[in-house]
């Protein structure tokens, strides 16, 4: 037999009851929030990996890649010892991906135990993602609460046009077809 509770209260919510109430956030967090954000996934020989939502692209001689990361993360150990990573534009079949890489979804077996991969000399990127970038570390250091890293792309690989997967106000959006 269940029990039921019948005890005034006890009531499943729609919102999550250990939310910080909107009048007590910070307004750079909530501003933050505002940006719509792609997502990628950030890997690298070890193998080691991160979902990153604050990645910019920046052409020129040479070409430039700038992000910010966890600097307590898996991944920046093993970037920095490698000097290299990969960047993926991740899409919308990617949601799952992205939140085992970022720490929300269980990885049993590894965080790359799952899905197929293709090994690149920058570190193993997603078999179904429409490319890839591969980028040399050149500088990182302390910015806010993260890890401003900057690099160099060496290599671009672009399969197929994909439509992106966003980040914006805390959840996974893609754009209209």
């Amino acid at each position: 037999m269940f029990h039921v509770n019948h005890e005034p209260g006890a009531e499943i919510h729609s919102t999550d009851p250990f939310a910080v109430p909107s009048g007590q956030r910070s307004p750079v967090r909530r501003l933050r929030g505002r940006l719509a954000a792609p997502v990628t996934l950030w890997t690298t020989p070890g193998p080691a990996g991160l979902t990153v939502s604050s990645t910019l692209v920046a052409e020129g001689e040479p070409d430039r890649l700038v992000g910010l990361i966890d600097p307590e993360s898996d991944f920046w150990a093993a970037a920095e010892e490698a000097g290299r990573f990969a960047v993926t534009p991740l899409g919308p079949p990617h949601r799952q991906l992205a939140d085992r890489f970022a720490g929300l979804f269980p990885s049993p077996g590894g965080l790359f135990a799952a899905d197929t991969w293709i090994e690149t000399p920058y570190g193993p990127v997603p078999a179904d993602a429409g490319g890839w970038a591969g980028c040399r570390l050149d500088t990182a250091r302390e910015y806010g609460w993260g890890l401003l890293v900057e690099a160099t792309i060496e290599a671009v690989d672009l399969a197929e046009q994909a439509a992106p997967l966003l980040h914006y106000r805390g959840r996974y959006h893609e754009l209209p077809s």
